[in-house]
């Protein structure tokens, strides 16, 4: 399922895996890049869906969270629309009752910069946000990371996400 391309973190990433859902899917080679960039900035990871390879610049101590984050990109690509849409919802129902904070800087960052006429629109902005907060709540649930300046959602917000993502990812197998 993965190759491990003198990445690192080998270990660590081999620690996450069990606590995954099942995963299906062609191989996805994980490497490590020193200086990875993108239009912004420096960035943790990439992950590029069409060459299934996932580029890592993180510490060790933050490996965990930003590998489930960025495998969960290719979750979110094969999971089809109706489940994307059925997420968009869950932030919809959020966003209506004014909920704060988010569960990884990705999706904060997106979520605070969003107009209406995004959400009404269901334009780039808003579905770009939507990916980032499905990778950053998969990353919370699954990598093992407790605590983390970045995990600002209120618990009640965090017990529903955890709610959908059991009822709608379960035990896999994710196409990944």
């Amino acid at each position: 399922m993965f190759l491990f391309d003198r990445l690192p973190h080998e270990e660590r990433a081999r620690r996450v895996l069990p606590r995954l859902p099942r995963v299906s899917g062609d191989a996805i080679r994980l490497h490590a890049v020193d200086g990875l960039q993108d239009a912004r900035g420096a960035v943790h990871a990439a992950a590029f869906l069409r060459e299934r390879r996932i580029a890592f610049d993180c510490s060790p101590e933050e490996f965990p969270r930003i590998f489930v984050h960025e495998l969960f990109h290719f979750v979110w690509a094969r999971a089809g629309n109706p489940t994307r849409w059925r997420y968009e919802g869950l932030l919809c129902g959020e966003r209506r009752a004014g909920a704060r904070g988010e569960l990884g800087w990705s999706a904060e960052w997106r979520k605070r910069a969003l107009v209406e006429a995004d959400v009404c629109r269901r334009g780039r902005r808003w579905r770009e946000y939507c990916c980032e907060s499905f990778c950053d709540t998969a990353a919370w649930l699954y990598s093992g990371t407790a605590r983390h300046p970045e995990f600002t959602l209120a618990s009640e917000w965090r017990r529903r996400r955890e709610a959908w993502f059991r009822r709608e990812v379960g035990g896999g197998p994710l196409p990944v």
